[in-house]
């Protein structure tokens, strides 16, 4: 399976670049009414509103990837499993409990009793498992990798057979057991059932509303009258209204929520694209908050009261390196030379937000699998030079891309991080061809294509897997660092694959340690650059938001206070 791994949550290019379109048209009329959709304060009850940065594409939470989707469906579906707030770490979710037969390919879950749907359905076992065959029987346009991302990346093929699945089945041999069966065992499981596209949903909704009914419209898509005005699920809020002339999508509290109900009755999203007007609208009293702030804003932000929180660091920031164009780069001591030509600890200092590390491997040091003794690369200028001569490649010249128009919880500044890093580069005696690509308007899709010698690229975990980093980065030889240009890229592949479908949790956590020491020292098909600390801001007159280290709050614990 050919992963295409240019998330950041937001997957699909040409479905954003919709999205961004419509959301730039609304610029100047949501400035105007900045004051209309602030919450009243009162505790218990109110509004929140909250300025998202992009339109929603839809409401269907499994034909999304994009972060401004996922952030108002969470609001409104579940998963079977959950994470614990301000943590990585699964917990149960519509699923009480969940065990695994010893070869990891049988997981059979209990179901929580006494949940409904928005439609007054019944939540059970059997929604469960209509909803994945729903995802494993998709057909037409929805096999596009536009659509499905999350399950072919997660699950891999389809019902149709043209390429092998994990999924094998799902039976309900009574309303409160649900047995899921894998064709394989997968460090992934059952963590990636907390991800935004396999939250459950009514079955009867999505039956009634035809939600499987998308068809493809050039570069685009029709969705069906589900995704875009019947999103139905377990969730603390419910669906409304999407105005979305104003940017405006208005959710409400679901009183006959299972759990603890949320403090606010109304949750709004005002789409304003542009980071600047929201920090105004903030200051304004125009919204209540917004998410990812620019560092040099912070202080600024907390001087006036405002409510800044700085959420653990679960990403990574690296310099990406393909094999595919310049010969030279295949070359292990020219990739070992950038490394050592990079400042690493002046970077992170100089451009990176409060609480930012250098990143020593591809992942955090809380994800499991972590290794503590990978070879290092110190900023060694002279040794950098050396490592190019003895490749013959003193006079090595890349085209080195960097993006525009985008700010990323990893990469908060391209443009500063760009001039960082080229100057390192230059100082070794690398010629350096700035390339720049909008986010949106080429940049990942040249990237993806191998285009790049050199880019700037990152990643915010979905769960605590390995296999959610350096599976996805290197899992395919077919890949944005052209790997398969060495002879170590399918072997790598395969030691992934082969870690991912260990169960036992020991010896696969003592494969992917070795793996990220040959990562570090055989292979380097990067250089591994920072972990940063997204922030996200809300006012005094809010409480309770609990911020999530992937970026995936749910805000029914949020009240207004006044």
């Amino acid at each position: 399976m050919k992963r295409l791994p240019t998330r950041s949550r937001s997957v699909s290019v040409r479905r954003r670049l919709a999205s961004a379109g419509i959301a730039g048209a609304l610029a100047v009329s949501l400035a105007a009414c900045a004051q209309s959709e602030r919450g009243e304060a009162g505790g218990e009850g109110g509004t929140f509103t909250f300025g998202a940065a992009g339109a929603p594409d839809l409401f269907d939470p499994f034909y999304a990837s994009d972060g401004e989707t996922f952030r108002v469906t969470r609001q409104m579906f579940e998963g079977l499993v959950s994470f614990k707030p301000g943590s990585a770490e699964v917990e149960p979710g519509l699923a009480e409990s969940w065990e695994s037969s010893p070869d990891g390919k049988t997981w059979t879950f209990k179901t929580r009793q006494g949940v409904k749907f928005h439609d007054g359905t019944d939540f059970n076992a059997d929604a469960v498992c209509k909803n994945f065959e729903r995802w494993y029987n998709q057909t037409g346009a929805g096999q596009n990798q536009a659509l499905s991302y999350y399950w072919i990346e997660n699950f891999g093929g389809f019902a149709d057979g043209q390429t092998p699945s994990l999924y094998e089945g799902c039976q309900a041999p009574d309303p409160n057991t649900a047995v899921v069966k894998l064709t394989r065992a997968t460090s992934k499981f059952p963590d990636i059932l907390g991800l935004d596209p396999f939250m459950i949903q009514s079955p009867t909704a999505l039956e009634e509303y035809q939600a499987n009914n998308v068809q493809a419209q050039g570069d685009s898509f029709v969705y069906s009258e589900y995704a875009k005005s019947h999103p139905t699920g377990t969730g603390p809020f419910t669906f409304e209204s999407y105005d979305q002339g104003n940017g405006t999508i208005r959710l409400t509290r679901n009183d006959e929520y299972w759990g603890e109900k949320a403090k606010i009755q109304n949750l709004v999203f005002r789409v304003i694209p542009d980071e600047t007007v929201r920090k105004q609208e903030l200051e304004a009293g125009g919204i209540d908050g917004y998410d990812l702030p620019n560092p040099a804003d912070l202080a600024a932000l907390r001087e006036a009261g405002n409510n800044v929180q700085v959420r653990d660091p679960f990403n990574i920031m690296y310099l990406g390196v393909t094999q595919k164009n310049n010969p030279k780069l295949a070359d292990l001591k020219v990739r070992q030379a950038l490394a050592h030509a990079v400042d690493r600890e002046t970077l992170v200092k100089a451009n990176m937000p409060e609480g930012a590390e250098v990143a020593k491997q591809f992942y955090p040091k809380t994800v499991d699998g972590y290794a503590d003794d990978v070879q290092q690369y110190d900023h060694n200028p002279e040794k950098a030079k050396q490592l190019l001569a003895e490749a013959g490649a003193s006079d090595l010249t890349v085209n080195f891309y960097w993006p525009t128009e985008v700010t990323r919880p990893y990469m908060p500044d391209p443009r500063g991080i760009f001039n960082t890093v080229a100057d390192d580069l230059r100082q070794v005696g690398v010629t350096v061809n700035p390339v720049s690509r909008p986010w949106n308007g080429g940049y990942t899709d040249e990237v993806d294509n191998a285009k790049a010698d050199l880019f700037l690229l990152g990643w915010t975990g979905d769960y605590n897997s390995p296999d959610n980093f350096i599976g996805t980065f290197f899992g395919t030889t077919e890949n944005r660092f052209w790997t398969q240009a060495s002879p170590w890229g399918e072997d790598l592949a395969n030691q992934l694959q082969a870690a991912d479908s260990e169960p036992d949790e020991a010896r696969r956590n003592a494969m992917y340690q070795d793996i990220n020491r040959k990562l570090m020292s055989e292979y380097l098909p990067a250089v591994p650059l920072s972990h940063s600390p997204p922030a996200i801001v809300v006012s005094d007159q809010v409480e309770g938001l609990q911020p999530s280290p992937l970026t995936a709050e749910v805000f029914d614990t949020v009240s207004i206070s006044g």
